[in-house]
């Protein structure tokens, strides 16, 4: 099913394409036909092989981020919020006088056009109840559209290692909204989906507003109202939501939750019927993404039996409370954790279990940092056990301005106790991997970095050899 509003005439180049909300994106346009190519720092520094081969495997083209890939009017640009105005491929498609979109621009543009889109929103738990939906959808025969921030393991293969994007022909296109730059606006669901409310990005205000206007806009808005913010938002619709809360009263409702240690279950109980669910992923967080993607489900037509078979098969996402090995008898943890929230939910989740915890936390960005630096040492003194240790290096840079207001070193400062800075991030893991012993979790914790996921793995090798040298 082809879009509205993509022209599969017109060539589409991608500045920064390997960018976690850039390549499902390029990934969905090449999967309908379009001429697509693009460019990536991370490409030419030769960072990340196997993504920029997965891509080539798809017939997209790769270029030098140096403005040999853009020499037509005819292309359409599509620019990363990363990319700044000075890098090369901008100035080229602005002396060419190529047309030129944000990302959220364009997938704004197809999933408007879609004829069922289900938008999901909310500061955490967007990636995955995006994938929950997706899986429900496919799996029932319903054959969606799927675009997502974070690798979906359900759907991936050895023709698609990097499954963040699906490509279906059914009326369904499923999409992760983000707040983080004002762009939810440009969305115009059918069916909103809305986790929750909390500071990452935007002041609580903004993200009020933002929300609000996403959830009056859609025909059906299925809403968390365990969460208060939310809560508080599902009073100012003039049509009732659809509600879903953990151990609450909402119209969905999770009860007896049952904590296994990469698993949960729980009792839904809908319309006063209880009906046993066994998730494939564990927490507290995950039961409630779980009520969100069924209530999902249901609004686009899934009966509820179905929705419950099908989502007891989903897997996770790629760095989601991801298990990357145990040596020694530990176990470490690879996630996408990186505001209060999700921190705090992956945190309660391993204190259900007995084992000191090792973090490293890599902050997503001085910005970030600057804006959540009270919350998160809040939550940090609350949620870390006596004996579990913290370490941070510094945050992600990965090119560009940037003001260095706020630095990991203070936020320790803040947070007191075992908590550590040590600026490199190999010599952050090589401590961790020096102090592990057997009953310990390691938790490697971050967002906008692909090779965290390899650090995670390195840290895991090392454990095994009791070789602390990682640099």
């Amino acid at each position: 099913m082809q879009s509205a509003n993509a022209n599969p005439t017109k060539p589409y180049f991608f500045v920064g394409i390997g960018g976690s909300g850039m390549m499902p994106l390029a990934m969905i346009l090449a999967g309908r036909g379009a001429r697509v190519s693009g460019s990536d720092r991370a490409l030419d520094q030769a960072r990340l092989p196997a993504k920029f081969a997965a891509l080539g495997a798809l017939g997209i083209d790769l270029f030098a981020q140096d403005g040999s890939g853009i020499t037509s009017a005819d292309q359409i640009v599509i620019a990363s919020a990363a990319i700044e105005s000075t890098v090369a491929d901008i100035v080229a498609a602005d002396t060419v006088g190529a047309q030129r979109l944000s990302r959220a621009q364009l997938l704004a543009e197809l999933f408007n056009a879609s004829a069922l889109p289900i938008g999901v929103a909310g500061t955490s738990g967007k990636s995955t109840v995006t994938g929950m939906i997706g899986w429900i959808l496919q799996a029932t025969g319903r054959e969606p559209t799927v675009m997502n921030g974070a690798v979906m393991k359900n759907f991936v293969a050895p023709q698609a290692p990097f499954a963040s994007a699906l490509v279906g022909g059914g009326d369904a296109f499923v999409s992760e909204v983000d707040e983080s730059d004002g762009s939810i606006a440009l969305y115009r669901p059918r069916i909103a989906v809305l986790n929750n409310v909390s500071l990452d990005h935007k002041s609580l205000e903004e993200l009020r507003t933002l929300f609000g206007d996403f959830a009056r806009g859609a025909e059906t808005v299925i809403l968390n109202i365990g969460d208060a913010e939310t809560a508080a938002l599902a009073k100012s619709l003039a049509k009732p939501p659809v509600t879903f809360a953990v151990e609450g009263v909402a119209d969905l409702v999770a009860e007896n939750l049952a904590p296994e240690p990469f698993a949960c279950s729980f009792d839904l109980v809908a319309g006063g019927v209880r009906h046993p669910v066994r998730l494939a992923v564990p927490g507290r967080h995950n039961v409630s993404n779980a009520l969100a993607a069924i209530g999902a489900a249901r609004a686009a037509g899934v009966p509820l039996a179905e929705a419950i078979e099908a989502i007891e098969g989903f897997v996770g996402l790629k760095r989601r409370f991801e298990l990357v090995g145990e040596a020694g008898g530990v176990s470490v943890i690879d996630d996408f954790g990186h505001n209060p929230d999700k921190i705090a939910a992956t945190l309660d989740t391993l204190h259900a279990f007995p084992g000191r915890l090792l973090v490293l936390f890599q902050p997503h960005g001085y910005g970030p940092l600057k804006v959540m630096r009270h919350e998160l040492v809040a939550m940090f003194r609350e949620k870390l056990a006596p004996d579990d240790l913290l370490v941070l290096p510094d945050p992600v840079y990965q090119g560009g301005t940037v003001t260095r207001a706020v630095t990991s070193a203070d936020l320790i400062a803040d947070i007191g106790g075992r908590a550590r800075h040590i600026a490199d991030r190999a010599d952050a893991a090589a401590a961790l991997v020096a102090e592990a012993r057997a009953g310990d979790r390691i938790v490697v914790m971050g967002a906008r970095d692909d090779t965290l996921s390899q650090l995670a793995a390195d840290m895991l090798t090392h454990i095994a050899r009791k070789d602390i040298s990682l640099a």
